[in-house]
């Protein structure tokens, strides 16, 4: 007896060994760097993952979907977690592992750099102020010097800009699809892309023995079955879904635009870049849980596309072209288009996983897809029984479990349009948007919140930061930054790193990220305000946007103090000084309105003019000031201003002055703010972007383009848009 429970002890060690090898690989502990600056920096040997060979091409050792049946035995995998966690929350085991890539690091700072060639009539112009340069972002307006082309509700505006005294309307390029939303652009001396919206009524498939990958029909690189109608049994014939659009236009000749291609994706937009010639267009589609749980006969639960180089008609990608991501299936589908807009003729590429994505950052040569996560976690207290996907009352504790949120990672190499896996990882916390990412020297960096700002335990919030190497294993972290508080912003620069948290009062860390295995904190400011977006203007000065902030005394309803908070106010700009890294200072300060003053630049970089070569700074806002000074509502908050402004505040900036406000452009007439009220005021002539052509501005709403002298700001010419 006594040999035999030994035996079960020993085979059972046995077993625990074999499960850590295979979800930590050979080597699963981590260099890691020491703490500094009150940080906390643990090791952690406990990860675990399924762990890729390093092969040429890591695409082809991700499992593939493959069947029907499959799709149906991961959603019910995913299904029952959600069941029993409460609600359709995404679930990934505890550790995920980080793996394996190679990667280049372009330089990780806006540029204003022309990136369309023109002719040699037209002069230096603004382009769209991006995250890294090189790497284009999709915005509402582009222009190649000339001509400016604008997102204006359901069309395209074509404007000639230049000369500034003949400026008109060339003309509109409309849509002939009615559901067609557009949203955004790119421009290059050949081509005009729009992307958009659309809605589709999609005819299902035609009747299968099974609903398997269905006829061969090679297109691209997806191999699919073509949509075809049939009588149904059940009302109505078809479903409708959204879709993004892709229209691509040859512009070459502007009195002739002719649109040369159409690819449309089943499900919504994500994010895109155009990197040169090449196009790249991420999109999720939801998995229909109602066909999952009622098949028919016919029905194809992949999601499908269409390219106009193929021909008309929508393709089902096939199960064999979809791969997963075991650890951490997704009840979505992660679409990634590639296209070479060099060659028209050639087919979309087409990669399909299932899984999701929220944010992307992207370089030159690589893609990352970033995706929050959870994992749950019990407290010593808390005593919870799960019998077949059911919550058992007998043991159950009023404590609820703890969701600990991770970020997971994918990257994807890029090349001439063509998209190939590379390496998924995984760190703790969520990330803020795509300025949380960058890529440098062989190195990705990402910073992250975990935990709760609401809580005052273990659980609190806490801010991290990140790097990986090129095959997405951790090198070094930096954890625990500003306990309760949360990241507003974050820019990377080279070997620094810029972030600013804020609960009260706005931390902004200056972190050196020279040794990859060992971030620390060079220096810190605490200054009333946040800032909700960085724009480098030097190697040693950096300019925050953001939003002033009050501390007011709370009462209850005896007017007894209950603590304090603290209450955004004015729109703030700050100048950072930086060259002495330990101790960062704010140079310079400017105050725009008052409570309620905002501008779509705190939520949209892309909403920035910047040029520190001609001096010039520029952006829309919205400006509420109060009449009366000193009042608050009920006692407990700070009072709203009333809407007097809405436009472009056009600034001069340099590091002797500091910022000088050169004057402000509007489209709103006398009598447009008189029928506003003190109210905010929507309206086709809200300012949306500010770009230069030359020695002018032009200020763009739906209802207007107006020219301004870039000197003195005196009108050129005003034009108005039809509407």
């Amino acid at each position: 007896m006594k040999w035999k429970k030994s035996g079960l002890l020993i085979l059972l060690v046995f077993f625990m060994v074999l499960i850590t090898i295979e979800f930590t690989g050979s080597n699963g502990s981590l260099a890691l760097p020491g703490s500094n600056a009150g940080t906390n920096v643990k090791a952690d040997s406990s990860k675990d993952s399924t762990v890729f060979p390093t092969t040429a091409n890591l695409e082809e050792n991700l499992p593939v979907l493959g069947s029907y049946e499959k799709l149906k035995e991961l959603l019910e995998k995913i299904n029952m977690q959600n069941i029993r966690h409460g609600g359709p929350i995404r679930y990934m085991k505890k550790g995920l592992a980080l793996e394996k890539s190679t990667v280049q690091a372009p330089m990780g700072m806006a540029d204003q750099k022309s990136e369309a060639t023109t002719n040699g009539s037209s002069p230096d112009f603004s382009t769209t102020n991006v995250q890294v340069q090189e790497v284009d972002e999709a915005d509402i307006i582009k222009t190649d010097g000339k001509y400016i082309y604008q997102v204006n509700n359901r069309r395209v505006v074509v404007i000639e800009a230049y000369p500034a005294y003949k400026m008109s309307i060339a003309g509109t390029i409309d849509f002939q699809d009615e559901n067609f939303n557009p949203m955004e652009l790119y421009l290059d001396e050949k081509n005009l892309v729009v992307i958009g919206s659309s809605v589709k009524n999609i005819p299902l498939v035609e009747p299968k023995k099974a609903p398997t990958s269905g006829e061969s029909n090679t297109q691209g690189n997806v191999t699919g079955t073509v949509q075809k109608s049939f009588a149904p049994e059940i009302y109505p014939p078809r479903y409708s879904y959204g879709t993004v659009k892709a229209l691509i236009y040859d512009i070459r000749d502007k009195k002739n635009i002719q649109k040369i291609r159409e690819l449309e994706l089943e499900g919504f937009y994500v994010s895109s870049r155009k990197i040169g010639a090449s196009l790249y267009i991420v999109a999720n589609r939801n998995v229909d849980y109602y066909i999952l749980k009622n098949p028919r006969e016919g029905q194809d639960l992949t999601p499908s596309y269409r390219d106009t180089v193929s021909g008309d008609e929508f393709i089902n990608i096939g199960y064999d072209r979809i791969r997963y991501f075991p650890e951490c299936p997704e009840p979505n589908y992660l679409i990634i288009t590639g296209l070479n807009l060099d060659k028209p003729g050639e087919k979309a590429n087409i990669s399909t996983y299932l899984g999701a994505g929220e944010n992307i950052y992207a370089s030159t040569e690589n893609l990352y897809v970033a995706l929050t996560g959870y994992e749950e976690t019990f407290d010593a207290k808390h005593d919870v029984n799960y019998k077949d996907g059911a919550v058992s009352n007998e043991k159950f504790s009023i404590i609820p479990p703890t969701y600990d949120t991770n970020t997971l990672i994918y990257k994807f190499g890029l090349n001439a349009g063509k998209i190939t896996f590379k390496a998924k990882g995984k760190v703790p916390g969520t990330i803020l948007n795509q300025f949380s990412m960058d890529e440098h020297k062989d190195n990705f960096r990402i910073a992250t919140t975990s935990g709760d700002m609401w809580r005052t335990d273990e659980h609190t919030s806490k801010n991290n930061l990140y790097i990986l190497d090129s095959t997405l294993k951790l090198t070094g972290r930096l954890e625990g930054i500003a306990p309760g508080e949360k990241i507003y912003s974050v820019r990377f620069m080279g070997d620094r790193a810029y972030m600013v948290t804020f609960k009260k009062v706005d931390p902004l860390f200056v972190i050196d990220l020279k040794d990859s295995s060992k971030p620390y904190i060079l220096g810190a400011l605490k200054i009333p305000g946040y800032s909700d977006y960085i724009h480098p203007y030097d190697e040693n000065h950096i300019i925050g946007f953001g939003k002033d902030t009050i501390e007011v005394e709370q009462k209850d309803a005896q007017s007894n103090p209950v603590g304090i908070m603290a209450f955004y106010q004015r729109m703030k700009i700050a100048l950072f000084d930086v060259t002495d890294v330990n101790h960062p200072k704010e140079k310079f300060k400017e105050i725009i309105g008052d409570r309620g003053t905002d501008s779509e630049l705190l939520r949209n970089h892309r909403a920035l003019l910047f040029s520190k070569e001609r001096n010039i700074m520029a952006f829309p806002i919205t400006v509420m000031e109060i009449k009366n000074k000193g009042g608050t509502i009920k006692g407990n908050f700070p009072q709203y201003g009333e809407f007097s402004f809405q436009g472009a505040y056009v600034y001069s900036i340099n590091l002797q002055m500091g910022f000088k406000l050169k004057g402000r452009i509007t489209h709103l007439s006398s009598e447009d703010y008189l029928k506003s009220g003190g109210s905010w005021y929507q309206s086709e002539k809200n300012i949306e972007r500010i770009i230069y052509i030359g020695d002018n501005l032009y200020t763009l709403s739906k209802g207007m383009i107006k020219a301004n002298r870039m000197s003195d700001l005196k009108e050129i010419k005003a034009v108005e848009i039809p509407q």
